[in-house]
């Protein structure tokens, strides 16, 4: 599936710059590769896990899955609130500077034009990965609103606010926000969900072209992907 991005927030995971996202050419097949940067580099076997335990094409029936092939968009997102930085972090290439490994997937639906979603698992220490969720539950009680910049580009995300989302894992953060860049908004729904050791992390956001005069509808996370890549985190991580 193509889909032309048109003032793509600064929100995006690397998976968001896929073939399933905006366009790019590849195979999708799943077989990407991960990230590893700052604390304890994970191991090739650690790497491996992440990469089986990861979405791959034919896994959710009406999505193409890509895998993280490209080096768009990484990096940290900066937010200009302190308060604001892990919702921030949550926007880069990894959910947070503590992941040790991650592996980033992106997913574009063949039924809904326009609609994209980002999947990525995150190897942490336990408590990193326990500290990760209560940090976001910290800040969406206190920030409602921020600037971000990475790269030199910046967005603003606005009604930022904690949205219910039942969804399998030991413990989960859901919100939604609208993201403003180059007067384009964007609505966002992020779901991060701890399962172990492991952050799962899903964005989606909708691409297809705004109806003049009209708001862009809210997004969600769709529950086939999230039940699956959740399935699959289980079967192979534990």
């Amino acid at each position: 599936m193509r889909v032309k991005a048109t003032g793509l927030a600064v929100l995006t995971v690397s998976a968001l710059c896929l073939t399933a996202a905006c366009g790019s050419s590849g195979g999708g097949d799943g077989k990407g590769s991960g990230s590893a940067r700052g604390g304890t580099p994970a191991s090739a076997a650690g790497r491996t896990k992440l990469q089986r335990a990861a979405l791959e094409q034919g896994d959710v029936p009406g999505y193409q899955v890509s895998a993280d092939t490209t080096a768009q968009g990484q990096g940290r997102p900066q937010a200009d609130r302190g308060r604001c930085q892990p919702l921030a972090d949550v926007m880069g290439d990894r959910p947070s500077p503590k992941a040790r490994e991650t592996v980033n997937r992106g997913l574009g639906s063949q039924r809904r034009l326009g609609l994209a979603v980002a999947a990525s698992l995150s190897d942490y220490a336990r408590p990193d990965a326990e500290k990760l969720i209560k940090d976001l539950r910290a800040a969406l009680a206190g920030c409602t609103g921020f600037r971000a910049e990475l790269g030199g580009t910046s967005s603003v995300y606005r009604q930022v606010r904690a949205r219910p989302y039942r969804v399998g894992g030991d413990e989960s953060v859901s919100w939604s926000a609208t993201s403003t860049q180059v007067n384009v908004d964007t609505p966002v729904h992020i779901v991060v969900v701890r399962q172990g050791p492991t952050i799962v992390r899903f964005m989606t956001i909708n691409l297809g072209a705004p109806v003049e005069g009209r708001a862009q509808p809210l997004v969600e996370v769709p529950r086939e992907v999230a039940d699956k890549q959740l399935a699959k985190v289980r079967e192979v991580l534990g």
